[in-house]
């Protein structure tokens, strides 16, 4: 096999999978962080009472600081942190789920950075939050990787949200937003994409996109 071959293999391969997560993403528009809603009605909201669903959540505000060159996790003066807005973000981010009745699988699973870690404690208590280092290759989405590379991280990444949770609970994990045209694409702050899993080896299907504002805000609140 020539390299020339292998590299638009690759190469194709890494379109298949951009292409698979676009269309499992119910766009509510053109796209933008402001039209982030949420596709919340009764009849989804008692099927996630029921359980069996992924929230892959954004963390909060974090703009105090900024992310330094091979910085440790447990150095949070060398990362970006949440802001006190960010902060408040989290707890009612929590407070929601509580008040819709909304069970939660434990431990909340979490990037390492310490604004992930953060959110996930204010949001659900800190000793119910379990990090996970595959959420920092999420991360390096953002930055300039090799087809192969983003590939393998797409590939894991259909892994896990090919997993269901628990009979009757929801797991949450809180990670990072993507890149536009790559994975669930840019989320906003606290921004949350409820997954549907399959299985092993059956898939994923995105069924709504949630905004903080809309999962809490009073006009959307559903009894």
């Amino acid at each position: 096999m020539s390299p020339e071959h292998t590299t638009f293999t690759q190469a194709e391969h890494l379109e298949r999978l951009k292409k698979e997560f676009c269309n499992n993403v119910k766009e509510t528009s053109a796209g933008s962080a402001t039209s982030y809603m949420i596709r919340m009605n009764p009849a989804l909201l008692n099927s996630l009472r029921e359980g069996g669903y992924i929230f892959y959540t954004r963390h909060a505000e974090a703009t105090v600081g900024e992310d330094q060159t091979n910085f440790n996790f447990f150095d949070c003066s060398a990362q970006r942190n949440l802001s006190d807005v960010g902060r408040s973000q989290a707890v009612t981010y929590g407070e929601s789920f509580r008040r819709l009745g909304i069970p939660i699988e434990y431990p909340v699973l979490a990037s390492p950075f310490c604004r992930t870690r953060e959110t996930a404690g204010l949001a659900f208590g800190g000793d119910n939050v379990l990090v996970n280092t595959f959420w920092f290759e999420v991360y390096k989405l953002s930055s300039d990787l090799s087809p192969v590379e983003q590939a393998r991280i797409l590939n894991t990444l259909h892994l896990f949200l090919e997993i269901q949770p628990q009979p009757g609970s929801n797991r949450v994990i809180v990670a990072h937003s993507f890149p536009a045209g790559v994975g669930f694409g840019p989320i906003p702050n606290m921004g949350t994409v409820i997954v549907k899993p399959h299985g092993p080896g059956n898939g994923h299907e995105v069924v709504a996109q949630l905004s903080l504002e809309f999962i809490s805000g009073d006009r959307n609140r559903i009894n």
